[in-house]
């Protein structure tokens, strides 16, 4: 009985994660609570990309880049937190 009870619990939150992770959105916060665009874009080049632009759209970094294989990307990121966000136009909306 425990033993299907942890299954259970385990099977919800693995489920759960990509709806939670789905949630994320811009920042609220004012301007003095951002995160640097610097610290943005020195973690953005570790992942191997080139960046040409950071944008500030109402709370979200949007982010103008080149991945390794030259191919152009659009990413949105939190401005307070730096979490990625599903939608790259996220600020605009």
């Amino acid at each position: 009985m425990y033993r299907t009870l942890v299954l259970a619990a385990l099977a919800g939150m693995v489920a759960a994660g990509p709806a939670l992770a789905a949630g994320a959105s811009c920042s609220t916060a004012p301007k003095s609570q951002f995160k640097p665009k610097a610290t943005l874009e020195a973690q953005l080049t570790g992942e191997g990309l080139t960046v040409r632009q950071i944008k500030v759209e109402k709370g979200c970094y949007e982010v103008y880049a080149v991945d390794k294989a030259g191919k152009k990307v659009n990413l949105a990121y939190n401005a307070e937190t730096l979490e990625k966000l599903d939608n790259a136009e996220a600020g605009e909306n």
